[in-house]
């Protein structure tokens, strides 16, 4: 969708004609008294008519539009008078439920304004299994007859008989960019195991993010029994690496224990990776409550347990597409954090022909702005043309005519690299004629995990970048994958320099829009011996940023 040139078709105009007018009211009687009425009757409308034309010419009028209005646009490959009428399907390929108030959370439907419509079609098995899931949620969500239960359970230290309501608490843990991805693993993983999905606040995830599920919250409860997540490691009684470590689990008259910790934290062991192989989900399936811990986007190693193969394959035929349809049903930004969004789209990016979005995440450590790391930008940017050369030659003079114009949105800590990218389009022309504009929402200087307004601007620079049209990242840049996959972006990621230097070359396309695992299990469960993950199946492969990491790539990228 192009948000450059939104324009409503206008309400036809009354006729010029006094007969006309007054023939829409009846006819226009001998003794004047209907002319008067049918005049009064005019000067009564005439304003709401006006108020109703301009609100259809400026769809940010009110600052708020339905996703279900029809936009109009010019139509670039004819007549450029003849309108082309698009209807913004609001709920995604059904991909979102209906069933929501749309002012407690203006994104869920009013995203679809801001984009083009995703070439990526959703399952209707993936939109059946979504109703279902919401069903099981509302049935056993926080506070039911089935929660309440077994969380008494829990409080009592009882052994909790088998129900038909299991869950999975996710913890929140790590940066922003990191919990995204987890939390989207953690929903797959309790879609392949029917299980309930509860989230730990943490310190910010009820102010970001809106209520996914209709009627029933995904918030664990503050008063859930076992909320002391601090605790939990790789040595916590429950741990499962740890219980299969110390054979616990393979001693007879063991009864299981009601809840398990699962350590999916980049430091975990060969035993805690024990997770990813089949028999251990055999023995998982049994336990009522698992609470997770992870910071890693662990969905590739998923489709190598053989026991979800076909519901994964049922799920997402284009194996490449698991985030961007799982992130785009999950993660809708509250009403404050849209708010940044939306102000700063209509300000600075709507009006542009095209949109350029460069994220950097420089893991060099001292002060920034590092020269290598611009000229690596620039390099990249003016090699695969995604800017425009400049002339430092000679002024070039242009037609004050009609020009391209590219809005550049740049996120870093830094403010330096945009900055000198803004001062070299300002001090030379582009050879091209292009009007090039260059923005940063924010320069934060360091991750402030912990501050909620920091990650409010986190959140609403990762939605910005996926609203571009063509995206440069930044190599193992979990920022930079939510990004690409929220947008259905293929980026070209910035290679990871090495000695302060320059790499050749600059940057590359990735295979897919897919974040990456960065650290995967590499293990054959059934040969109980180690392997190259990377090579079990096609559409498993390793990243193009990570080499020893796992990502999932199209079917038509075999």
């Amino acid at each position: 969708m192009d948000m450059k040139r939104p324009r409503k078709q206008l309400l036809s105009p009354a006729s010029d004609s006094k007969t006309d007018s007054i023939s829409r009211f009846g006819g226009e009687k001998k003794n004047g008294f209907n002319k008067v009425r049918s005049m009064g009757i005019l000067v009564m409308i005439l304003p709401v008519l006006v108020l109703i034309s301009v609100v259809y010419r400026n769809p940010r009028f009110s600052g708020f539009v339905h996703a279900r209005e029809l936009e109009v646009f010019t139509n670039k490959e004819g007549d450029s008078t003849k309108p082309v009428t698009e209807q913004k399907d609001k709920l995604l390929g059904g991909l979102l439920s209906a069933g929501f108030d749309e002012e407690s959370c203006r994104s869920r439907y009013e995203s679809a304004l801001y984009r083009t419509t995703s070439p990526h079609k959703p399952s209707t098995y993936l939109l059946d299994r979504l109703r279902s899931y919401e069903a099981l949620h509302k049935r056993c969500g926080p506070y039911t007859e089935s929660y309440n239960k077994t969380v008494e359970k829990l409080r009592s230290g009882h052994a909790i008989e088998p129900t038909d309501c299991n869950y999975l608490v996710w913890v929140a843990f790590s940066g922003l960019g990191n919990r995204i991805l987890t939390l989207a693993s953690a929903f797959l993983y309790a879609l392949l195991t029917n299980r309930v999905l509860l989230v730990d606040r943490g310190k910010d995830m009820a102010d970001l993010f809106c209520e996914p599920f209709p009627e029933m919250s995904w918030l664990l409860p503050l008063d859930f029994p076992l909320n002391q997540f601090d605790s939990y490691d790789q040595k916590f009684p429950q741990c499962y690496g740890n219980m299969v470590k110390k054979k616990i689990l393979n001693k007879p008259k063991t009864s299981l224990t009601p809840f398990m910790y699962l350590h999916l934290v980049h430091d975990y062991d060969d035993h805690d990776k024990l997770f990813f192989c089949d028999q251990d989900q055999a023995l998982l399936q049994k336990v009522p409550w698992l609470i997770m811990k992870t910071d890693n986007y662990f969905a590739p190693s998923l489709f190598l347990i053989h026991s979800f193969e076909e519901e994964l394959s049922n799920l997402f035929p284009d194996k490449g597409t698991v985030f961007h349809h799982l992130g785009r049903y999950l993660f809708h930004p509250s009403n404050p954090v849209w708010g940044l969004i939306t102000r700063y789209y209509q300000a600075y990016l709507a009006n542009a022909d095209e949109r350029l979005g460069i994220q950097v995440r420089v893991f060099d450590t001292g002060a920034g702005p590092f020269q290598h790391v611009l000229d690596q930008i620039l390099a990249c940017a003016l090699k695969e043309k995604l800017l425009p050369e400049v002339n430092k030659r000679e002024p070039i003079s242009y037609p004050t005519g009609d020009r391209k114009s590219k809005a550049v949105l740049l996120t870093s800590l830094s403010a330096g690299y945009s900055d000198n990218i803004r001062d070299m389009y300002w001090e030379y022309p582009a050879v091209n004629g292009e009007v090039i504009s260059v923005y940063q929402p924010s320069h934060e200087e360091y991750q402030q995990t912990e501050k909620k307004n920091h990650n409010r601007k986190a959140l609403a620079e990762m939605y910005l970048l996926s609203l571009t049209d063509k995206l440069i990242t930044s190599s193992w840049s979990t920022f930079g994958y939510v990004a690409q996959s929220l947008g259905g972006l293929t980026p070209w990621i910035l290679t990871k320099p090495e000695n302060k230097t320059v790499p050749d070359p600059p940057c590359f396309r990735d295979m897919s829009m897919e974040p990456c695992f960065h650290a995967p299990p590499f293990y054959d469960c059934k040969a109980k011996t180690g392997t190259d993950t990377g090579a079990i199946v096609p559409h498993v492969r390793h990243c193009a940023d990570m080499s020893w990491g796992l990502k999932l790539v199209e079917k038509n990228e075999f």
